[in-house]
């Protein structure tokens, strides 16, 4: 009876140990968006403490210094559940090979793990099983050291678009500062080059953004050097700079600006499918849409007072732009609260984080519900010195 437990600890060590090979592959190595199982119980639970300690904070600064660490702790923590389940696992398989007690076992592990020899093995059986686990052990470092300078390759290109975005739509930027100044500077008058280089740029970042965010599931949560800065609004901007540019800008055709559209949504509805925020993946024109007519309005008088030239037919230009914000309005808002983005007009601003009393965020669905319920109500959005 002995024998059959110590050979089933045997395959059940040998059995979690594949599999958490199998994970950091997944994680670290597949070139595509998965879920895996570890990674993702690993960054739950550390979101949820973060948000036990994000709930003290009364502003957005304080907020975004605590969860400026959890992404670079999640992986630093996601290497140490590594490495302590190969450990717990192969502590069984050296048991099973007849390693006593079971703390000599552990401690034979441990040996064979960090390579340091300390505990050498005792026989052939056990001499195969430490130099497999010295291996394995190397392998997953290995795959830790190479994934860290491709998250931080990443995270560059994505920071130098958004910090770039400042000169054109301020801080936090508005789609409505994007057009006034691009008219000021004469770059809707070139006959719209200028402009689509633009959206052609940010047409190759949303690209960009799909793929890192999405395969490098931590990337996301990285948040940018400066609080007031971040990819999600910086996103809004230009995807609400390049609909009011279709629809109500009357000057030169801006092509790249459609083409900036739709990768920019599709790229928010993947890194939203990724993330398990529902949302509808083939919106009508006519579904209603977070923007009030009235702001679109407002918008349209400030453009008109600082000299741009605005279609002469504004419910038709208010029909066309609506039919572009549908297809990303949805996913903007909540990406926006689930990540914690500053305040930032016609994204942020109008968040669930924002606008929803905590206790009405109990039957939320996914992680944007949980990460979201320690929020404050507010009756209406809080001023950038108020957030």
């Amino acid at each position: 009876m002995i024998g059959l437990v110590r050979g089933v600890a045997v395959v059940v060590g040998v059995v979690v140990s594949l599999g958490v090979l199998r994970s950091a592959i997944r994680t670290v190595v597949l070139p595509r968006s998965e879920v895996v199982t570890l990674t993702r119980a690993v960054f739950v639970g550390l979101r949820k403490i973060f948000d036990l300690r994000a709930r003290e904070s009364r502003s957005y600064e304080q907020r975004d210094r605590v969860m400026a660490l959890f992404a670079p702790l999640g992986l630093v923590l996601l290497a140490a559940t590594w490495a302590l389940t190969v450990m717990a696992s192969y502590t069984l398989v050296f048991w099973g090979l007849g390693v006593n007690p079971l703390r000599q076992a552990f401690v034979t592990s441990g040996s064979s793990f960090t390579t340091l020899g300390f505990a050498p093995p005792k026989d052939v059986p056990t001499d195969v099983a430490a130099v497999s686990e010295a291996v394995l052990g190397l392998g997953l470092v290995a795959l830790l050291i190479s994934f860290l300078p491709s998250i931080y390759a990443a995270f560059q290109r994505r920071e130098l678009m958004v910090s770039m975005l400042q000169t054109r739509a301020g801080s936090p930027p508005s789609a409505v500062k994007l057009i006034i100044r691009h008219h000021r500077i004469g770059m809707l008058q070139d006959q719209g080059v200028q402009a689509s280089e633009l959206f052609q740029q940010w047409e190759v970042w949303f690209a960009d953004i799909e793929e890192s965010h999405t395969s490098q599931g931590a990337l996301p949560f990285f948040r940018s050097p400066q609080p007031h800065r971040h990819w999600i609004i910086a996103s809004g901007a230009v995807l609400d700079g390049a609909a009011l540019h279709l629809s109500v800008v009357d000057g030169p055709p801006v092509p790249y600006a459609a083409l900036c559209l739709r990768s920019g949504y599709l790229a928010l509805r993947h890194i939203a499918d990724f993330f398990g925020v529902d949302h509808d993946p083939d919106p009508s024109p006519t579904d209603p849409i977070s923007i009030a007519r009235e702001e679109f309005d407002a918008a349209c008088a400030e453009l008109a007072d600082a000299g741009v030239r605005l279609r002469p037919d504004l419910d038709q230009a208010w029909l066309d732009f609506t039919g572009w914000r549908v297809n990303y309005d949805t996913v903007l808002i909540t990406l926006a609260g689930f990540f914690m983005a500053p305040y930032a007009l016609w994204s942020s601003d109008r968040s669930v984080r924002f606008r929803v009393h905590s206790r009405t965020m109990s039957g939320a669905k996914g992680w944007a519900g949980r990460a979201i319920r320690f929020v404050k109500p507010s009756r209406r959005p809080p001023a950038p010195d108020e957030e």
